[in-house]
């Protein structure tokens, strides 16, 4: 809401934020916290999009410099995100994240209410290093399909996917993602029915460019790494991945 007060000046109409600045109140903070405020009153709906830069000017009486900084803010602290040329979105509430035997996107996305994406970026064929032969139990050098994915909740990216199975096992690993978009669906093509986590190792890192281009964040932003194997039903790796989240928008539950 946009109060208005008297300043000295003949004639001269000053907003309460600038007359809060006058008392030693950054005007962008004040802005922020109020934003802040209606966000989590429901003034504004998780995913929808917020007023440019200059109705937002025009509604505080500020400048739109002092806009940016007070939507920099809220971005820091994990409320809104900016897209390039389509604007400022409030963030959706984080997804609870379970970290478990059977640990499948679809399924926790879906049973948070969300809609589920995954969308292939990229599949090749490569020779495996020794981290990732050793992860699937193979020669250092052995042929890998290398497939890399962004998956969403909601049409927003939550993580960027990194998966390495065994080209041999799996040939055309790639094309059959990319027709079923799930990873749980590919490797049912490919006769493997039913899959468990054998190991989960988190760290946290910071996003660099290629992550916060996927992920839509800024430059810099933390993300939560999550480094994993499954193996099926008889205890053979059958992939491994590397996946980034984006911190802000999800909370990790370890079960037992």
């Amino acid at each position: 809401m946009m109060r208005r007060a008297q300043a000295s000046g003949p004639g001269r109409q000053v907003s309460s934020y600038e007359a809060a600045s006058a008392a030693g109140i950054s005007l962008w903070r004040r802005i922020a916290d109020e934003l802040e405020q209606s966000i989590g009153n429901g003034g504004f709906e998780p995913g929808s999009r917020m007023p440019g830069e200059i109705e937002m000017a025009a509604r505080f009486g500020v400048n739109r410099h002092t806009v940016r900084r007070a939507i920099a803010a809220l971005a820091q602290r994990g409320l809104v995100r900016a897209e390039r040329g389509s604007g400022t979105f409030v963030e959706p509430k984080r997804i609870s994240y379970p970290i478990r035997q059977r640990t499948r996107f679809s399924e926790i996305v879906g049973g948070a209410g969300r809609a589920a994406g995954g969308r292939l970026i990229a599949g090749v064929v490569e020779a495996a290093d020794p981290e990732i032969a050793a992860r699937l139990k193979l020669k250092a050098g052995t042929s890998v399909v290398r497939l890399e994915i962004i998956r969403q909740a909601d049409r927003v990216p939550i993580s960027a996917v990194t998966s390495w199975l065994a080209a041999a096992r799996f040939p055309g690993a790639a094309r059959a993602y990319g027709s079923s978009q799930s990873m749980t669906r590919m490797l049912a093509h490919f006769g493997v029915r039913d899959y468990v986590r054998k190991s989960t190792h988190i760290s946290a890192a910071i996003a660099d460019a290629a992550d916060a281009a996927r992920l839509k964040l800024t430059l810099g932003r933390p993300i939560l790494v999550v480094e994993s194997v499954d193996v099926d039903g008889d205890g053979c790796p059958v992939l491994t991945t590397r996946s980034r989240f984006a911190a802000d928008r999800l909370e990790f539950v370890i079960e037992s």
